[in-house]
């Protein structure tokens, strides 16, 4: 997966390493290098490292350079959904060129945030969605529906997150009986999953993993 080519974090975020040569106005940051060294340190001893950093040093790069380099499994929380989507649409994409082409990262949010075929094909109908901008916005969310490989409903441009559709659309527990629906080929919750299990780096959200914690906290 990593390029063992390159040997140490100092190499990584050096003026010669990888991500100088692959991002345009990159420059290496001692504050950088040292945090990400702490990281990396805490992973090897599987401590617990609280760290605070200045704006500007390239936090995000520090952790994810040591994440990479350590070719462990990896998963990475962000405060909210947007913070999520430019972890792993962006700045990912940007380490996996210079340090790791072979790098498999996966993207996995709550329920909610994903599409349910039959939820969409039963929401077509339903009365509640009969209004013209509604019903506009249910043939957006069906032509995206043919084309996306994930299903998250962050990728439909034409539908306002706060559109009273989405309720109608999306997956949920009540619906969804993990029997009945979950191992169906098409189910983009549990594509989601499958491909978190697989991947090296798996990019979630501060609620999706305290609500994991919770539920094994009950066991």
């Amino acid at each position: 997966m990593f390029d063992e080519n390159v040997s140490s974090l100092g190499e990584l975020l050096g003026l010669e390493g990888p991500l100088a040569e692959h991002l345009n106005g990159f420059a290496p940051r001692l504050e950088q290098q040292r945090l990400a060294e702490a990281i990396f340190d805490c992973i090897e001893r599987h401590g617990v490292l609280l760290g605070e950093a200045g704006t500007g040093i390239g936090k995000t790069f520090a952790y994810l350079a040591p994440a990479i380099l350590s070719g462990r499994k990896v998963i990475i929380s962000t405060g909210t959904r947007h913070l999520q989507d430019q972890l792993f649409r962006n700045d990912l994409p940007l380490l996996k060129r210079a340090l790791a082409p072979t790098l498999q990262a996966s993207l996995l949010k709550g329920r909610a945030n994903y599409l349910c075929l039959h939820r969409l094909q039963r929401a077509m109908s339903h009365s509640a969605l009969r209004r013209p901008d509604l019903q506009e916005q249910l043939y957006a969310i069906q032509d995206w529906a043919r084309q996306t490989e994930t299903g998250d409903i962050a990728e439909v441009l034409d539908v306002p997150e706060d559109s009273p559709v989405w309720s109608y659309v999306t997956s949920n527990d009540e619906f969804c009986s993990t029997h009945e629906y979950e191992e169906l080929e098409g189910c983009f919750v549990h594509g989601a999953r499958k491909a978190a299990q697989e991947a090296d780096i798996v990019v979630v959200n501060h609620h999706l993993l305290c609500a994991d914690l919770s539920l094994k906290d009950e066991g």
